[in-house]
């Protein structure tokens, strides 16, 4: 196993924290409001959004198309939730967190981790991963800011 390296990034949204949650729970509109994915296929039963909803998601990441099948694990309704996925010897999560601040403001956040097992722990050093690091940040950065213009778009 190896160390499960994490970047946190967040965006302040001008939409109260209920419109940014009905956004980031949308699994269905996901194509539409994150430019990066290009693909949403439910792998459940189609009901909701909670533990146990389960999608294949095909997104342009690093200027390759990558295809996950992601599952909520955990959720905080309203508040947060996160997402996990193992793929090409690594173990992902997500933790995406809604804060209210105020003056229907609020704070969008999201955690991203991997943890590479196996062979690949031995392969990823320190350099690689300054580099993911830096391209990681800049496509949750954009991912953030698509979010907070739908919600802001939202009556």
């Amino acid at each position: 196993m190896g160390e499960m390296r994490e970047l946190t990034v967040s965006h302040d949204v001008d939409a109260e924290p209920e419109a940014v949650w009905r956004i980031i729970t949308d699994l269905d509109a996901f194509e539409r409001t994150i430019s990066a994915i290009e693909q949403v296929e439910r792998l459940d039963d189609g009901a909701g959004f909670g533990v146990g909803t389960r999608w294949r998601e095909t997104r342009t990441l690093f200027g390759r198309t990558a295809t996950e099948d992601m599952e909520v694990t955990s959720i905080d309704s309203g508040r947060s939730y996160v997402t996990e996925a193992e793929s090409h010897g690594a173990h992902y999560r997500t933790v995406m967190t809604v804060e209210p601040l105020g003056s229907g403001r609020s704070r969008l956040s999201t955690t991203f981790g991997a943890e590479p097992q196996g062979f690949l722990a031995k392969v990823l050093g320190a350099t690689v991963g300054r580099l993911f690091d830096r391209a990681t940040r800049k496509a949750l950065e954009k991912d953030l800011a698509e979010i907070a213009a739908a919600a802001q778009a939202t009556p």
